[in-house]
């Protein structure tokens, strides 16, 4: 059973999330609090599985406390929910060290799904979130992001590795350009007409043979491949 800390200045919005997260039967709310100041406190009595919270609260916001998190507690997993994706926050969020990123609109089932990836140590990304991303990486404007492209000029397709010397197949490529696009794996499973259990293996084998376990990464590493 993941253990939860949630992270919001809505008194409204934590407690419907935890009412979603309990009766889910999987998850359980440590505790909840207003600001970075409270949940840098609380996790000196106890340390969650994971971190919800948002980016903007009084006193100490989501950008400030990610880092000081993870310097910390660096087994943490946080996942941000917000309303904002413009691009300092998703930049300063990613850099951070947020393992996920969604808004506030995406659902019960979603965030429900974002928090059992997290604590399978996946990355997890709202598909506005990512389209700006890609939009981001494509003109350069990502700063400080982990693990993402130089600021050196990009390579040209016939510079990049391709990604068939990786043992990736065909189909396997056909997934690794859904997710460059965003796309979750429900919604790959629907664009190829297999069964999300089979997208998933299928992303597990791609995670393994790039070795890479992280789907943000993920999508930084193949930016820089041919597919």
């Amino acid at each position: 059973m993941a253990k939860i800390l949630l992270v919001d200045d809505e008194a409204l919005l934590l407690e419907s999330l935890e009412i979603i997260l309990t009766m889910s039967g999987e998850h359980k709310v440590l505790g909840k609090a207003a600001n970075g100041v409270e949940a840098l406190a609380f996790l000196k009595k106890d340390v969650p599985d994971v971190m919800l919270l948002d980016l903007n609260m009084p006193g100490m916001g989501g950008i400030e406390l990610i880092p000081k998190v993870k310097a910390e507690y660096p087994d943490v997993k946080i996942l941000v929910l917000t309303t904002f994706y413009d691009e300092k926050n998703i930049a300063s969020a990613i850099a951070g060290g947020a393992t996920g990123y969604l808004l506030k609109d995406s659902g019960k089932d979603a965030i429900l799904s974002a928090v059992d990836q997290a604590v399978k140590g996946q990355s997890v990304l709202d598909r506005k979130v990512m389209e700006k991303l890609n939009a981001m990486l494509a003109s350069g404007s990502l700063e400080n992001a982990p693990e993402g492209p130089s600021s050196e000029e990009k390579k040209g397709d016939s510079e990049k590795v391709d990604i068939s010397t990786f043992g990736i197949t065909e189909r396997e490529k056909e997934i690794c350009r859904l997710i460059c696009e965003g796309c979750t794996n429900s919604q790959i499973a629907s664009i190829l007409f297999i069964s999300e259990g089979t997208v998933k293996n299928y992303v597990s084998n791609i995670y393994d043979k790039l070795d890479e376990h992280d789907r943000t990464r993920l999508v930084l590493k193949l930016r820089d491949m041919k597919i």
